[in-house]
């Protein structure tokens, strides 16, 4: 009986040194996920049931390790909102370069403009690397600095959270964002019209 475990033991020491003297696999062996070119993307985020967001992108790399997706290269960014028995109707557009979705479909992006299509309203976003825009499934947007252009509102929002329709809901004490007594232009349909001449629908 002590005889075989001396084998045993001799056994396994001979295991351990032959394979610390096996060579270490590559650095990119522990890389994991897919990167696909040229994609037409549609995110159904869980906490929006009524809206999804579609994109085009040269580049789509997905990282199932963090529950990242990032895409680079993106054009035709859009929300659309689902209505029962009508096709779904454009909301808001997104233009960025880059664009990473974490794991609870929030985007995060350096920086982007976005148009709330139903209030004509141009919002230019700007943040860090460590204080990021974010797109906020089932809430709005927010940056540190954000540039708002509307037929009626405009100025710049410090530390702006705003909603989806167009409310803001934080600000820092040194935004100038205003309401514009001398507008020329109002929001018809989606469009910035002259004062007193309603767009056409199409």
């Amino acid at each position: 009986m002590l005889k075989a475990g001396v084998y045993a033991l001799l056994a396994l020491g001979i295991f351990t040194v032959v394979f610390a003297l096996l060579p270490a696999p590559p650095s990119n062996a522990a890389r994991t996920g897919a990167t696909l070119e040229g994609v037409s993307l549609s995110l159904y985020p869980a906490r929006d049931a009524d809206a999804v967001w579609r994109f085009r992108a040269a580049h789509v790399t997905n990282d199932p390790l963090r529950g990242e997706t990032r895409l680079t290269g993106l054009s035709n960014g859009g929300r659309w909102i689902r209505q029962p028995g009508s096709p779904p109707v454009l909301d808001a557009t997104l233009r960025t370069s880059d664009l990473t979705i974490d794991a609870q479909d929030n985007m995060l992006t350096r920086q982007a403009s976005i148009t709330l299509v139903q209030q004509c309203a141009d919002i230019d976003l700007r943040g860090t690397e460590e204080q990021p825009v974010r797109v906020e499934q089932g809430y709005g947007f927010s940056a540190p600095v954000a540039e708002v252009d509307s037929p009626s509102l405009t100025g710049r929002v410090t530390r702006m959270r705003m909603t989806f329709d167009f409310n803001v809901e934080d600000s820092g004490e040194d935004s100038t964002l205003g309401w514009n007594p001398d507008a020329t232009e109002t929001c018809e349909n989606g469009k910035r019209v002259p004062l007193g001449s309603p767009a056409k629908e199409t």
